[in-house]
């Protein structure tokens, strides 16, 4: 039953709204939470109440809320250019200044830049280019893609293909034929008795050639993978993980892409998560922090290998049928590019790293505390407690005692989010030591709470 007075926010809501990732079944009678403002790390409710944002929003709030720089970007663009498209050879100064930024920026040599609105349609364009590559090297068998269980890579029909989680899948008819799924690269829960971080590594690795082989070499387009797992639970790959899937993928001629849609832009401890594990994409996705997710916009980067292929398509058939109304939209990309500017400036890289130590530290110290957490990971400024079912006193089904974290972080003024049992923390890059301290100490409230109930 809907508990709210009639005509507030909760019930309208309720009544009109639809919400992502949301049982909207239970909707119908909890309601959301309706936040008003933002200020630094802080996000403030309808009712008042203060609350750590300790997830930046969706893993994307770099330069943190109410960043004036930000709105004054935006507004001073809207007066100027409020909208122009970049279709049949237009173009305007952000658009243009932002591709030149973003292939100055890139951890490897890329070509050009491709503009979209959200991170699940760069990587849904990021298929429809592999395949319309292949078409052009004559090789129109060439079409398969490999993803990972448990990677996230989005949601459209294509990109949540590629995705490899369960909720991602059912009901929709997905994944795609042509989308393969290989070896999720977590030691904690994938390692076998006995096998080192390095040997798990390989045997993924092995997974990966084996499945190449069995599908046909001459069939893989590319390999696509997270420097680190997000939405999949914060998932840091074994050691040289990355330097034997490249080695596999060299073999085999196969690109690769780098989805740093979440990693992007200083995550873990480097501008980019592929400079943190030494990957070298072909193409690289990234969105989010790439404004501060204060407009929407994401790009794919090409590197010639990738990139000259679908020049030589788009001139025999006589154009590039592809694009979107708001792509490279004038004042996403003046967003952009001033967000970027704070974080050189401030020095918002080197701040994650150096926040994310204590943080990751004191996450570590309370799993060490408490009984029911199996495991704490994290590098940089992203990190994750994933509570052990097995430790329940009652048995839980999967994802129990992650809502009830969830619920008691809220509770305690912390904005986290429970993937399953796995609660991740992925902070605004300009959090200081006594945000970090902040959210530690919602986290141990929270956590003695579970365990009383639960533990």
């Amino acid at each position: 039953m809907n508990r709210h007075s009639p005509n507030s926010p909760e019930a309208r809501d309720i009544a009109y709204h639809l919400h992502s990732y949301t049982n909207a079944e239970l909707h119908q009678e909890v309601g959301p939470t309706v936040i008003e403002r933002g200020e630094g790390v802080h996000v403030f409710d309808n009712q008042g109440k203060r609350y750590v944002e300790a997830l930046a929003g969706l893993w994307s709030v770099a330069v943190g809320f109410g960043e004036e720089r930000l709105v004054k970007a935006a507004t001073e663009q809207m007066q100027k250019l409020p909208y122009y498209q970049t279709f049949a050879h237009r173009s305007h100064g952000p658009a243009i200044d932002l591709a030149e930024k973003l292939v100055s920026l890139a951890p490897v040599p890329m070509s050009k830049a491709y503009f979209t609105n959200s991170g699940s349609e760069a990587n849904d364009t990021v298929v429809k280019f592999l395949w319309y590559r292949s078409n052009a090297l004559g090789k129109p068998e060439k079409k398969k893609i490999i993803s990972r269980l448990r990677g996230y890579h989005g949601v459209t029909v294509a990109s949540a293909s590629m995705t490899g989680l369960p909720y991602n899948h059912k009901s929709f008819d997905l994944p795609l034929p042509q989308i393969l799924h290989s070896t999720c690269p977590h030691y904690w829960k994938e390692g076998q008795d006995g096998e080192s971080e390095e040997e798990f590594a390989t045997r993924c690795a092995a997974d990966l050639d084996a499945m190449i082989q069995a599908e046909g070499p001459d069939t893989i387009a590319a390999f696509i993978g997270e420097p680190v797992m997000g939405a999949g639970g914060v998932v840091v790959p074994p050691k040289g993980y990355w330097q034997k899937i490249q080695e596999v993928l060299a073999k085999y001629d196969i690109l690769l892409v780098a989805d740093e849609v979440i990693c992007g832009f200083g995550r873990t401890g480097n501008l980019w998560g592929s400079q943190t594990f030494d990957i070298k994409p072909d193409i690289l996705v990234t969105s989010k922090q790439i404004t501060s997710s204060y407009f929407p916009l994401s790009a794919v980067l090409l590197n010639e290998r990738a990139y000259a292929p679908i020049q030589d398509e788009s001139g025999r058939i006589g154009t590039l049928g592809h694009g979107v109304t708001g792509a490279g939209h004038p004042v996403g990309a003046a967003v952009a590019l001033e967000n970027i500017s704070i974080i050189e400036e401030r020095g918002l890289v080197a701040n994650a790293a150096k926040q994310g130590e204590p943080l990751r530290a004191g996450l570590k110290k309370l799993a060490d505390e408490f009984g029911l957490v199996g495991e704490m990971r994290g590098i940089g400024l992203i990190a994750a407690l994933e509570m052990d079912p097995a430790k329940a006193k009652e048995e839980k089904p999967i994802g129990a005692l992650g809502t009830a974290m969830n619920v008691a972080l809220m509770n305690h003024g912390v904005i986290a989010r429970n993937l399953g049992d796995t609660i991740a923390f992925c902070p605004p890059m300009i959090i200081d030591e006594e945000g970090v301290a902040e959210i530690l100490t919602g986290v141990e409230a929270a956590l003695k709470d579970v365990s009383a109930e639960h533990g």
